[in-house]
């Protein structure tokens, strides 16, 4: 059994899966049949408690909600079913936090679990989608949030809504609801060339149909944010990189006080306290290619060791770099907050041995890098 995190992806190693979805509270949950265009091919391909049946989709209800894919039985024109959840009454997940539990649908064996982490506002989720690739069936955990509950999403993938559909509350802006984009709508992949990231978005580290897989280099930086009577070349910031294990445990980090883990596979630039200067401030090189097979996930983290705030400092950014020193990947915050410490990015590593990185710039407070180690769990 596999605990999954957002953006990773398995192979589906049975023709029938049930994925059951649970949570403190009753949820709706149903599933969409997509083709290529990202959209149902009509609204029979929408399948929820008032409409059980579709085209090699079936829900169940009991004691949770089940989406049974039968994935022989799926129409060739199908490229991915879509499994979401809402809560009754149109409520925000914000404590409610569900579980998609993945099973093989004959044996009942246990696949995979997969927890969306940090649910706030959100009254609908795109909980996993079940796709194909190459001509086999896989699953990824996505995790993708929206504003306007059901019918939110449903509208999203071309469904027509009706009144009677939608168990939230009467979608008062839908076009403006749902400002993250849809899933997968916002992944790219290195072949265009550099790529510059938006909070929430993720890079697939492919280049040429190839993953990448060689050296790279995460470098970080920020500069003082001088104000009258202040003297911002006096904040030190430190960045880390926190490895985790599919279960989300911390294995090592990588910061100032440790320049190298796992035998130099992972090594760090060394302390730069004052952020003055051009260039990165601090960088992170990791050998992709030979992470640790235990190592499933990688956070990029940047605290204030001093304790000022990062309203304090100007111009926060991580880049990666590929082997020949290219910058191929950046991500620019657009925004500070009064807090110690900030989530940069994580890379995720995918069943087929590619990477991917996704941008997060998620504040906390942290001043050192065992007290980022939670959060950073949290966002992965």
């Amino acid at each position: 059994m596999t605990a999954m995190t957002p953006g990773s992806n398995l192979p589906l190693p049975a023709p029938r899966v049930a994925v059951e979805v649970t949570a403190p509270t009753r949820l709706d949950v149903s599933g969409l049949l997509l083709g290529e265009s990202g959209k149902v091919r009509s609204d029979a391909d929408f399948v929820f408690y008032n409409q059980p049946e579709g085209a090699g989709v079936r829900h169940t209800s009991g004691a949770q909600d089940t989406i049974t894919v039968d994935t022989q039985a799926v129409p060739a024109e199908i490229d991915k079913v879509v499994v979401t959840a809402s809560l009754e009454g149109g409520a925000a997940f914000s404590g409610a936090e569900p579980t998609a539990t993945l099973r093989d649908a004959g044996s009942q064996q246990v696949l995979a679990t997969f927890t969306p982490p940090s649910l706030g506002a959100e009254t609908a989720l795109v909980i996993v989608e079940l796709y194909r690739r190459n001509g086999a069936w896989k699953v990824r955990a996505v995790g993708q949030g929206y504003a306007d509950g059901l019918a939110g999403i449903a509208t999203d993938f071309g469904v027509e809504v009706e009144e009677p559909a939608a168990p939230g509350p009467a979608p008062a802006a839908p076009a403006q609801a749902p400002a993250p984009p849809a899933p997968q709508s916002g992944k790219v992949n290195l072949d265009k060339g550099k790529v510059s990231l938006t909070k929430n978005q993720t890079v697939s580290l492919v280049k040429g149909g190839a993953p990448l897989l060689t050296t790279v280099t995460m470098g970080l930086g920020w500069e003082p944010a001088f104000r009258p009577g202040k003297r911002g070349a006096d904040i030190d910031l430190d960045a880390s990189v926190i490895a985790f294990d599919a279960e989300r445990q911390p294995i090592d980090a990588c910061y100032f006080g440790k320049l190298m883990i796992f035998d130099g596979v992972v090594q760090h630039s060394g302390d730069n306290m004052t952020g003055e200067g051009a260039g990165d401030d601090e960088a992170i090189t990791v050998h992709l290619g030979s992470v640790p097979q235990e190592v499933c996930g990688l956070v990029f983290t940047v605290n204030s060791f001093s304790g000022q705030k990062f309203t304090e400092v100007a111009k926060a950014y991580c880049r990666l770099l590929d082997s020949a020193g290219s910058e191929v990947v950046r991500f620019d915050l657009s925004r500070s907050e009064p807090r110690t410490g900030v989530l940069m990015a994580k890379m995720i590593r995918q069943f087929s041995g590619e990477w991917e990185m996704t941008a997060l710039g998620e504040y906390v407070d942290g001043r050192s890098v065992s007290s980022m180690v939670k959060p950073a769990s949290a966002a992965l």
